[in-house]
């Protein structure tokens, strides 16, 4: 497989036309190069990103079809809404990056192995660090005042494009309630969806959908030139509703 495929020169950040994707694996567009800062930008301004797995090389996707939150569809049914009224939890924004990525790899229900390696937690740690990665936590306070992180996401943005990559719950609805607060934090500044790069079964469950890719890079490129607050990503306390 990986004759078909172009290698990525480490000299270089170009990456291939998108269309040169393989249709199966979904998206595969190339192998090789790094996860320096400078690649993984270079990669979420063009709507690609890496997923490897231990012992494969390196390889950066663009998935055709590609998932998608419409913000104004993300949804919140009853239940969900009677237990964010009465949630014990305090949400931040940029408040603990690491131990988010860290929970996401080490995730309690996670039953195959971790994608996010070593090298990748510490690749987005300094995107973090550059202000281009951003999580949202779910904290819970216990009889001692102490404080436990038990949900959360993080992801990458680019002006006003955000591109989720995982997300990790230790108590029922977190990761929604996380969520559904990056959503409406998003929504706030007029950004109207998160990539979520593919589908599974809980994003369906909370609105996500198939797009094309060329219906995506539309979406993507508008996104990118929308500038958003300089102050928008600080760290602080969020509420939903």
């Amino acid at each position: 497989m990986s004759q078909l495929l172009y290698q990525l020169d480490d000299a270089s950040l170009a990456f291939p036309p998108l269309n040169s994707a393989l249709t199966e694996p979904n998206g595969l567009l190339a192998v090789g190069g790094d996860l320096s800062s400078a690649r993984l930008l270079s990669a979420y301004s063009q709507g690609i990103f890496p997923w490897y797995s231990e012992d494969d090389p390196l390889m950066w996707w663009s998935p055709n079809p590609r998932a998608i939150i419409d913000i104004s569809q993300l949804r919140i049914n009853r239940t969900l809404a009677k237990a964010i009224r009465k949630a014990p939890y305090t949400i931040t924004l940029n408040q603990d990056f690491t131990q988010v990525i860290q929970l996401c790899a080490d995730a309690p229900f996670r039953q195959d192995e971790t994608w996010i390696l070593d090298d990748m937690q510490a690749a987005y740690i300094g995107l973090h660090q550059q202000g281009h990665a951003h999580s949202i936590e779910i904290w819970q306070t216990d009889e001692n005042n102490n404080n436990e992180l038990v949900g959360g996401l993080y992801g990458v943005a680019i002006n006003g494009f955000f591109s989720g990559e995982s997300m990790f719950y230790k108590r029922s609805n977190t990761s929604k309630f996380a969520l559904i607060a990056l959503g409406q934090l998003l929504q706030s500044v007029g950004i109207n969806f998160i990539d979520c790069q593919l589908l599974n079964p809980f994003l369906a469950d909370m609105g996500a959908k198939e797009i094309s890719r060329v219906a995506f890079l539309q979406k993507h490129q508008q996104a990118i030139t929308k500038q958003v607050p300089d102050d928008f990503w600080h760290a602080r306390t969020l509420t939903i509703n």
